[in-house]
């Protein structure tokens, strides 16, 4: 297959696939593969087929794809190819809660020296390495990544990247619970969708609509958390968007439990369990099983619950998500405190304090805890945060943190 099949086959296949014809795209796309001489056509295939495959939730060959693309960008011998494959196998290991790895890769994606092409992908690198410090709870890190990613967007005027982003900060905040910025972040998302979005794909409004449902059941806006969720989901279910279709269920499932009517949560939480295994998303099984666990601490049984947080327990320390490591320890010290346990209660009041400490989830002006309770927080340039009445009432000429860091031992 010469240059000019090649081009036309890739774009037949990218007509069906935005025709939701997924699966005669995919077929079209591999014949390409298995056929063409065309290295760089080779090469726009293998990420037709990545994206595709992301979207469906097809990680772990979503991943092979990626592996196999950074082999085409080693034949071409051009940087901008290489560091879009290193982008690419970045972002599987992200889908598949492979953190470090995501880290890893996108830090070699940020020292590869190649043209403005890759200058812009800089921006979607940064993003994917938020994301990742995000899954592990390293709050500044992740929060820095995201405002460079944003600065990125604005500098290249890119709107979807923006659109990506603001999803990303509405998580951010939603875990670290502000939810006035939780929910800021996915409504400024779906304002860029319905200014921009005409030529996008459905999934960006789809994205918005499920993290401003999630902002509203935590703000016990229901009704509008509903709303937001059917739209998102009614979009998953169209574009066979399973990862979505999974969050979404989650969310349903948070929404009845937050109504007390742990009946029709359960089968929720069970449906979006089922395609999280599917799908290979540990991090949303995390999420799930505590919300199992409080389904059955509502209807009092302890010890049922407690057999929810040993599996919750053993995916996020391997993972090493250290906030799904604190929510497990604060829920067994309710278990235990009920159950008038004091020496399991007590490790668990020991090892919640030790994940506060390790994640800075404090005020370094106040002390009190951050993401006990929603409260408004303001992130000063290095990307410490504080509450933000603190900030108002004290001021400050540099981060209180950051100056704690630099101090030696030997003069404290």
């Amino acid at each position: 297959m010469g240059q000019d099949q090649t081009k036309q086959q890739i774009e037949k296949g990218l007509h069906l696939y935005q025709s939701n014809q997924t699966e005669k795209a995919l077929r079209v796309w591999m014949r390409v593969l298995e056929k063409s001489a065309d290295p760089a056509g080779r090469f726009r295939v293998l990420g037709c087929l990545i994206t595709a495959h992301a979207e469906m939730g097809r990680y772990k060959d979503m991943l092979k794809f990626a592996v196999v693309q950074i082999d085409t960008a080693r034949e071409l011998e051009d940087p901008d190819y290489l560091t879009e494959s290193y982008l690419n196998l970045a972002r599987s290991n992200e889908k598949l809660c492979e953190f470090q790895k995501t880290i890893s890769y996108c830090k070699t994606c940020l020292n590869m020296q190649g043209t403005t092409v890759s200058l812009q992908l800089n921006g979607q690198v940064s993003l994917s390495m938020g994301n990742a410090f995000l899954g592990l709870s390293i709050f500044q890190k992740a929060l820095e990544c995201f405002e460079k990613a944003l600065r990125y967007a604005h500098n290249n005027d890119d709107k979807m990247l923006e659109c990506r982003v603001c999803c990303s900060l509405g998580n951010f905040y939603t875990q670290i619970k502000d939810y006035e910025k939780a929910l800021f972040f996915p409504c400024k998302a779906a304002e860029l969708v319905n200014d921009y979005g005409k030529g996008w794909s459905l999934k960006y409004r789809a994205m918005s609509q499920y993290h401003m449902a999630v902002a509203y059941r935590k703000l016990g806006r229901l009704a509008d958390a509903m709303d937001c969720c059917e739209e998102s989901m009614k979009i998953a279910l169209q574009h066979g968007d399973r990862p979505l279709q999974a969050l979404c269920l989650l969310c349903f499932a948070d929404i009845h439990r937050s109504r007390r009517d742990v009946q029709t949560a359960f089968p929720r939480y069970d449906s979006s369990m089922s395609i999280m295994t599917e799908i290979g998303n540990r991090l949303g099984l995390v999420q799930v099983l505590l919300g199992v666990t409080k389904c059955w601490m509502i209807q009092k049984e302890l010890d049922k619950a407690l057999e929810s947080i040993e599996k919750a327990q053993e995916l996020a320390e391997g993972l090493g998500n250290k906030l799904g490591l604190l929510k497990l320890h604060c829920l067994c010290e309710r278990i235990y405190r009920t159950k008038e346990q004091q020496r399991e209660l007590r490790d668990h009041v020991v090892k919640f304090h030790e994940c506060v400490e390790e994640m800075e989830l404090y005020c370094g002006m106040c002390g009190e805890s951050i993401g006990e309770k929603n409260n408004q927080l303001q992130a000063l340039p290095c990307s410490h945060f504080f509450h933000l009445k603190c900030l108002q009432t004290n001021g400050t000429r540099g981060c209180p943190n950051c100056r704690r860091l630099w101090v030696k031992p030997g003069y404290v």
